[in-house]
């Protein structure tokens, strides 16, 4: 059982990596692994990138801003860009959506916590996809999953790809517990697991 306590209203946060990391010729997918090996030689403060929705109270996300702000910087440079102009953007843009996530999760591990405070429920914060393939990500939310008293679960790098290795373990999972649904439906792109 599932609730949903923000979602992704544009672009996610490994969509935002890909489309960076092809738009600097890093190559697609994976962005998040590979924004990040530019990141290491790259100046996180050299460009001023947007925190999308940071300052809203809710743990909704928008990358689409900031991926828009990363063409204009781009756009804004002589072309072709030199290998520390892209470590630059990519450490900005990096920094950018650590700092949004954290500022997110920290929101949903809040609620969590004031939602369940008299239960005895797990409290694990697990981080999934091809995002979770970028380690410094995965270490801003480790950390602070430890500073809410939580515990931190992340897959092995190799299986932080696409979702649909995440997709087809939930499925297996219902299958073993024996829920199974009628294949009589339309297929939707975006379909929230608590419908």
């Amino acid at each position: 059982r599932y609730k949903l306590l923000g979602k992704p209203i544009d672009d996610a946060a490994g969509e935002a990596f890909d489309k960076v990391a092809k738009m600097l010729d890093l190559g697609y997918p994976g962005g998040g692994a590979l924004v990040e090996k530019a990141a290491l030689s790259g100046d996180s403060r050299r460009f001023n990138f947007p925190r999308p929705l940071a300052k809203e109270k809710n743990m909704d996300f928008s990358f689409s801003g900031l991926k828009t702000a990363v063409l204009h910087a781009i756009k804004s440079l002589p072309a072709p860009l030199t290998a520390q102009d892209k470590s630059d953007i990519c450490a900005s843009f990096q920094a950018a959506v650590i700092d949004v996530m954290s500022i997110k999760v920290a929101r949903a591990i809040d609620r969590f916590s004031a939602d369940f405070s008299d239960s005895d429920k797990s409290k694990t914060l697990v981080v999934a996809g091809g995002v979770a393939a970028n380690k410094s990500l995965r270490q801003a939310l480790h950390e602070l999953a430890e500073q809410r008293g939580f515990s931190f679960v992340a897959p092995s790098l190799k299986l932080c790809t696409d979702n649909g290795a995440m997709i087809a373990l939930a499925g297996l999972e219902r299958l073993k517990l024996g829920l199974t649904d009628s294949l009589a439906f339309r297929p939707r792109p975006r379909w929230p697991l608590y419908e």
